[in-house]
């Protein structure tokens, strides 16, 4: 099978942060309907489009689990009873302010500080979900640069198939490709009052599990499914 899977927080569709995400990457990741308009003031459209090209194939969101292949004999149908059964008895967790930061090459919003919360909420998606996944390939070990990977990323990465999981994890929703300082600096302009207007107006809260699906290698993940917590 060549369809992947993750577990990715985001925004419920259509609500003021899922308005700014899709529209700040430009796909509406439900459906690929036209998606918002955004003004990004000292950011022409064509270059906000050329440095979110990666990040607009995987839809505004977070992940809490990498995209996977499902295990032999286990079936998109089992993953979402599954996922459904840990959103049950998963509790929500407030996010904001989340704020513009760099994280590595890319732009990120990002909690304050280390988000203990959400951290043990991804940690249960990793951990409850593994015996689902299909354990990786050679070639998918290799395409997750193990030389750049320090001990400990690496034993991540053997275990649970990536290597920025339980303690090397960080929430954040990504807003861009990898940049320089001099394109971050722009984009932070860009998107800084925005978010400071949310963070006001509507705080965000992960409130939900979203299944998406990549069909096919380098194709756009789909967002298939939302599972509210506690619901």
């Amino acid at each position: 099978m060549t369809m992947r899977h993750a577990i990715y927080y985001a925004p419920a569709h259509s609500s003021p942060w899922w308005t700014f995400g899709a529209g700040w990457l430009g796909r509406d990741e439900t459906h690929d309907g036209t998606p918002p308009e955004f003004a990004a003031p000292m950011l022409p459209e064509p270059e906000r489009r050329r440095i979110t090209s990666q990040a607009r194939r995987y839809g505004f969101h977070a992940t809490l689990k990498a995209p996977f292949h499902l295990r032999s004999g286990v079936t998109p149908a089992e993953l979402l009873v599954r996922a459904r059964s840990l959103a049950q008895r998963l509790r929500p967790v407030p996010l904001s302010p989340l704020q513009v930061r760099r994280l590595g090459p890319y732009v990120v919003l990002l909690t304050p500080d280390h988000h203990t919360a959400a951290a043990d909420l991804a940690n249960a998606c990793v951990t409850e979900l593994d015996d689902l996944r299909q354990p990786l390939t050679p070639d998918d070990l290799a395409r997750r640069q193990p030389a750049t990977l320090d001990a400990r990323e690496l034993e991540l990465l053997h275990r649970y198939g990536y290597p920025h999981v339980l303690e090397r994890f960080r929430f954040h929703l990504t807003l861009t490709d990898p940049v320089n300082e001099a394109q971050a600096a722009l984009v932070t302009e860009a998107v800084s009052a925005q978010v400071a207007r949310l963070n006001a107006q509507t705080p965000l809260t992960l409130d939900r599990l979203c299944i998406f699906e990549e069909p096919a290698p380098g194709q756009a993940f789909r967002r298939v499914h939302d599972l509210v917590l506690g619901a």
